[in-house]
């Protein structure tokens, strides 16, 4: 009798492929067994190697011939499937913000992971070998346990402190609604304790529960983590918080997704790639700082983690808390009664009856020219340090000065590979540019005319840093030491664990006055600082400067022992601006009310939506006539909702070189957002026809940029 001929299935799998390389679709394989959805699996894709996820057979799938199909690898053995809300989440994106399925997928996904094999995963899997004892430790073993035969106490958790009126109330609402929410929550006002006492409740009314709490940057994660591990570890073990974002190593990173996806870490912490963390069984997402840029991925997959949050928690039927100080627009427009999106949760009132900082503003037209520190501020600072409270100096800006000049003959320290300058940085004397990477030494004398005197021009963080060196050297503590000047911006803290050691010494009080960027003026609990100064208003300057304000007085018993008042000290040129004036009754409502009339007005998002097609070429002429041609193709094609939307022309980027790659870019706009969808979806494959034409073979890349930050 003839040997039956093996059957096999065509399994569909998501694999990282750009949306731009025409190959964005999961890719057909077979496999002895039919292989559910979510499964991770490797398979080959030319003469590489690649972990995929396998998917849903789409509707419109054509019978293939499986003899022209390559098979599965391997199946990765021992982890349960992504489940069906996980899927969902990332089809969602990859529709909405038009990439792969697969790119989204394994951005998801723990770099460690994608690059191991089957076996190597079940070897990860395994659980510890216990080690084999003497006979000798054995028997002492034995009697160690006879003797402390009482099982020992679990440890007690944490006393729970009592909730401001406002706290309690805030609590009472999300518990009696669905959400999702917006807690607008003045600095100080305690929105950490609120979000640690939903995730509890959840956590305690269900054993399988799950909560994802997420932070803008990596250097709010350890303070976070520390609180999250002292409240919740006696509960509920030693794995039930974890953290996940890019600074972590890929074991820690894979062994932090282990846990989540196995149901093993009750909490995670994480910046925006946790929001496709493996949680099944997630009840709660915490989304801290809610308006803050950096939850929006710039490079690759252009997602917003916020966004997806909220998608997230809509698709499961998951509670989202949005909290911020000073909300995005867009979401202080949804939680508007009259739209009614989200609601609105109010905590205007810092704990223990803390003041808000006083505004000083100074007029620099009236100070002495080139001041880095007016006197009135210098004389502040002054005062703070001898009464042993702490200063904080914000400047936006890295490095000592963002250029080098030649007064002779103009030469600037222009990057040789971008349309930018390269930053002075005098600490190891070198130019950095900060968008390539390109380093080089400072020249002895100008390369152009060999004058010797080159100047620095602006000012940045180092700067800052030797400037109150010098001006500060006789000021003494009180226990009369010499006053002591810290720096925090991505140079000082780009060695493993240095954030942390700064920080502490910080929180100790070893530090005087602290110099840094962005990344100190936000979610940092520091108690003894009392004033915070902007010698040179920064990007995003209302919320910026409202988040660093909020630094300052965060202690109101420190406050009260010291006699003292927190300030929020301000230079600058035009003092009278209606930023500042907002900015002094910390009244962010009838700011965020007059721009979004402004927005209104001007058809800006919230009240239009847009994005921008960004193409990378040789040459900038070449890069412009590719978006060119796409929109000619889109005019040809009479594609769905062309009426519905505006196509600008294209324009160079504001930095259009980088890397010796020329960028232009074109913006879309429409006042319905799924016409712009629907457009976006129909034009994709007149993109990648375009692209295929022999005159735009010199493009290098192209993307598609949904809800873009900045223009």
């Amino acid at each position: 009798m003839p040997e039956q001929a093996p059957t096999f299935h065509v399994v569909h799998v998501a694999v990282h492929t750009p949306v731009h390389s025409g190959v964005g679709t999961p890719l057909s394989y077979i496999h002895s067994t039919n292989v559910p959805a979510g499964t991770l699996v490797r398979v080959p894709l030319g003469t590489r190697h690649l972990l995929g996820v396998v998917w849903k057979a789409p509707k419109d799938a054509t019978p293939v011939d499986t003899a022209k199909l390559r098979p599965i690898e391997a199946v990765m053995e021992g982890l349960e499937p992504m489940n069906g809300h996980w899927q969902r989440l990332v089809s969602f994106a990859a529709r909405y913000y038009q990439r792969s399925v697969g790119e989204i997928a394994m951005a998801g996904l723990p770099p460690a992971l994608r690059d191991m094999t089957a076996e190597q995963l079940a070897k990860r899997l395994q659980p510890p070998k216990t080690k084999k004892l003497s006979k000798k430790a054995a028997a002492a073993l034995e009697a160690t346990a006879h003797e402390t035969a009482v099982p020992a106490a679990a440890p007690a958790p944490p006393a729970l402190i009592a909730l401001s009126a406002e706290q309690q109330s805030v609590c009472s609402q999300i518990a009696q609604n669905p959400g999702p929410f917006l807690l607008y929550g003045s600095t100080g006002s305690g929105k950490t304790e609120v979000y640690m006492r939903l995730v509890q409740q959840a956590l305690d009314a269900d054993p399988q529960a799950q909560a994802l709490v997420m932070v803008p940057e990596i250097n709010l994660t350890p303070q976070l983590q520390e609180r999250f591990e002292a409240r919740f570890t006696p509960m509920y073990g030693a794995q039930a918080v974890v953290s996940m974002h890019s600074g972590m190593t890929d074991v820690q990173r894979l062994k932090s997704w282990l846990a989540a996806h196995t149901g093993q870490a009750r909490i995670v912490l994480g910046t925006r790639m946790s929001v496709f963390a493996s949680l099944p069984g997630l009840k709660v997402i915490v989304v801290d700082e809610e308006h803050d840029p950096s939850y929006k991925q710039q490079e690759g997959a252009r997602y917003s983690a916020r966004d997806l949050a909220l998608w997230r928690g809509h698709d499961c039927g998951t509670q989202v808390i949005l909290g911020s100080a000073t909300p995005s627009l867009e979401s202080w427009h949804a939680s508007d009664p009259a739209v009614g999106r989200y609601l609105r949760l109010n905590m205007p009132s810092r704990i223990g009856a803390g003041a808000l900082p006083r505004l000083r503003m100074v007029d620099m037209t009236q100070q002495p020219k080139k001041a880095v520190f007016s006197p009135p501020l210098l004389a502040a600072i002054t005062e703070r340090v001898q009464k042993g409270e702490q200063s904080l100096i914000l400047l936006n800006r890295r490095g000592f000065a963002p250029v080098l000049f030649c007064a002779d003959c103009n030469w600037k320290s222009d990057c040789p590979h971008c349309s930018a300058h390269q930053v002075f940085h005098k600490g190891d004397r070198t130019l950095r540019c900060h968008h390539c990477g390109d380093t080089r030494r400072v020249p002895h004398a100008c390369p152009a005319c060999g004058n010797p005197d080159i100047l620095p021009l602006g000012k940045g963080t180092e700067q800052l840093e030797e400037e109150l060196e010098r001006l500060l050297r006789n000021v003494q503590r009180p226990d009369g030491r010499p006053a002591r000047i810290g720096r925090i911006d991505a140079d000082t803290t780009k060695h493993k664990g240095a954030l942390e050691e700064q920080l502490a010494l910080v929180h100790s009080g070893e530090v005087d006055v602290l110099v840094g960027t962005q990344m100190v003026a936000k979610g940092h609990d520091f108690r003894r600082i009392t004033l915070v100064a902007a010698v040179q208003p920064p990007e995003r300057l209302f919320c910026l400067l409202m988040q660093a304000a909020g630094r300052a007085g965060r202690d109101a018993s420190y406050i009260s022992a010291q006699g003292s008042h927190p300030e929020m000290w301000i230079q600058s040129f035009e003092p009278q601006h209606m930023v500042y004036q907002a900015l002094r009754q910390h009244d962010y409502p009838s700011f965020a009310q007059q721009q979004l009339r402004e927005r209104q007005d001007a058809a800006m998002p919230p009240f239009a939506f847009q994005a921008l097609v960004r193409a990378d070429a040789k040459t900038q002429d070449a890069a412009q006539a590719f978006l060119r041609a796409a929109t000619d193709a889109a005019h040809q094609g009479q594609l769905p909702h062309l009426d519905d939307v505006f196509l600008y022309p294209p324009i160079p980027m504001t930095v259009q070189r980088v890397a010796n790659v020329e960028r232009a870019q074109m913006l879309i706009e429409a006042t319905d957002r799924r016409a712009l969808q629907r457009f976006l979806h129909a034009w994709q494959p007149w993109l990648h026809w375009v692209r295929g034409q022999p005159p735009h073979k010199s493009i290098v890349r192209w993307l598609v940029d949904v809800d873009p930050l900045a223009l």
